[in-house]
């Protein structure tokens, strides 16, 4: 069961590290700033999914040491603040897609 959870925590982390580059370069290329902020917010959340996996996957596989610990909690932390930050632009952006 462990090693399934390893590596379905894999397969995401990949999953979300392809899409963010894939709206990395499409928020680049755009010209309209209200799309372009749309998909730098789903960017972001994609990183922040991104460290919340890593964050996971290190906790399954080191144990013990307490500068691990430290590290994990700050790759959750930071995931977390990016998934929030981006919820928070992407709703943003939204209503001044919808308001124009």
């Amino acid at each position: 069961m462990i090693m399934f959870i390893k590596y379905l925590l894999f397969a995401l982390l990949v999953i979300f590290m392809v899409c963010a580059a894939a709206y990395s370069i499409s928020s680049r290329r755009t010209a309209d700033p209200l799309i372009q902020g749309t998909r730098r917010s789903i960017m972001n959340m994609l990183l922040g999914g991104m460290l919340v996996t890593l964050s996971l996957m290190s906790m399954f596989i080191f144990r013990g040491s307490t500068l691990n610990v430290v590290i994990e909690a700050a790759f959750l932390l930071l995931g977390l603040f990016n998934i929030f930050s981006g919820l928070r632009s992407f709703s943003y952006y939204s209503r001044m897609r919808s308001g124009s």
